[in-house]
């Protein structure tokens, strides 16, 4: 199976941090990204299969440019009071899911269930 490549960018470089910390023993390699254009050129530099992206330092039309830009690419929004109104706009814009911020296990969960699509369809 291919490396499975992981771009973080959250808008606090705590949170994100520990994002990486909690998902690295899972996963082949983690870029952690400050800005939004330094996000899409890892995401491009290290072609990443997934970009983890703090919704409250993006919008919904932002999702929408990633997903032209890069089709195959998983978006995995995160929020700290993420509900289902946002994961419904967040699933529109073209993300795979929408977690909590803070929810390691759950941000896991849904990278490994878009591994598991993406090795199914291999």
């Amino acid at each position: 199976m291919q490396p499975f490549q992981v771009v973080v960018f959250q808008g606090d470089m705590g949170t994100a941090r520990c994002l990486a910390a909690a998902l690295a023993p899972h996963l082949d390699s983690i870029h952690i990204a400050r800005r939004f254009d330094e996000a899409c050129t890892s995401v491009a530099r290290h072609r990443a299969n997934a970009l983890i992206v703090d919704m409250e330092v993006l919008h919904f039309s932002e999702i929408a440019a990633l997903r032209r830009e890069f089709p195959g690419l998983t978006i995995i929004c995160t929020h700290r009071l993420a509900d289902e109104e946002m994961w419904t706009a967040a699933i529109e814009a073209g993300a795979t899911d929408m977690c909590t911020s803070g929810d390691a296990a759950q941000i896991l969960q849904a990278l490994l269930n878009q591994m598991s699509r993406m090795a199914a369809a291999a």
